[in-house]
């Protein structure tokens, strides 16, 4: 740590068998997916774009015309805080319930017996066709919630549809002839394994922690874990 910075009782020391250094984040916006993107080498010059009013008529009309249903929300919102304010109406409509964060974010929730998780997944890949160009999102979510009025709940069944990366990234090159890669993202990988529990990606305790199991199994290659739950659940004081 002395090599890093100046620190009182902890003197750099030249011979250190390592190399130390400050990391600073080279691509613009804090968004989940920049964060992704440049872990694996892809620098993102341009933020993507977020929405802090909510989205424009030219995203929302073609979304409701292609999915058949209309919207409410439509603004920055905490995902747990929106379907408690507008759950009871979206399931006597049958309307969307869209809205965003700071981050560069397309959100969708339906309650599972109001809208069949399918066609809520239909409605994110439509999103996520219209949401190119200017309005390019990193990301597209279907946020799927259950319960009743006053106690909705999120489940696990919610989705991302992310911007594809551009390639070569490091996941790419490490997918070479010989070896392959495994990893919770969806692009140049060689297969994608969905972990259910919070405890099945980073705790001992489970029976058959995914992870674990394929560092015993897997011969050569790359194992990316991505713990979304220490942000979702105990990063921050606000859920999205």
């Amino acid at each position: 740590m002395g090599n890093v910075e100046p620190l009182e009782g902890c003197a750099p020391q030249p011979g250190a068998p390592a190399i130390a250094g400050r990391l600073v984040e080279r691509s613009k916006g804090k968004d989940t997916t920049t964060g992704h993107w440049e872990l694996m080498g892809v620098v993102t010059p341009t933020a993507m774009p977020t929405y802090p009013y909510g989205f424009p008529d030219e995203v929302i009309d073609p979304f409701m015309n292609r999915t058949g249903r209309g919207v409410i929300g439509n603004k920055p919102a905490s995902g747990t805080e929106i379907i408690q304010e507008l759950g009871e109406e979206h399931q006597k409509t049958g309307k969307w319930i869209v809205y965003t964060s700071a981050d560069s974010v397309f959100q969708i929730a339906a309650h599972e017996q109001t809208v069949p998780l399918e066609e809520l997944y239909n409605a994110s890949r439509i999103a996520r066709e219209i949401l190119t160009g200017k309005h390019a999102v990193g990301r597209v979510i279907a946020r799927p919630f259950v319960g009743g009025p006053g106690s909705y709940e999120r489940t696990a069944n919610r989705h991302d549809f992310s911007l594809e990366p551009q390639q070569p990234n490091y996941l790419s090159l490490v997918r070479g002839p010989v070896t392959r890669s495994t990893a919770s993202a969806r692009s140049a990988t060689s297969s994608r394994i969905r972990t259910s529990t919070k405890s099945s990606g980073r705790s001992r305790t489970s029976r058959h922690p995914e992870t674990e199991e394929l560092l015993r199994t897997i011969d050569e290659g790359l194992v990316f874990t991505n713990l979304v739950e220490t942000d979702s659940l105990w990063g921050t004081a606000t859920t999205r």
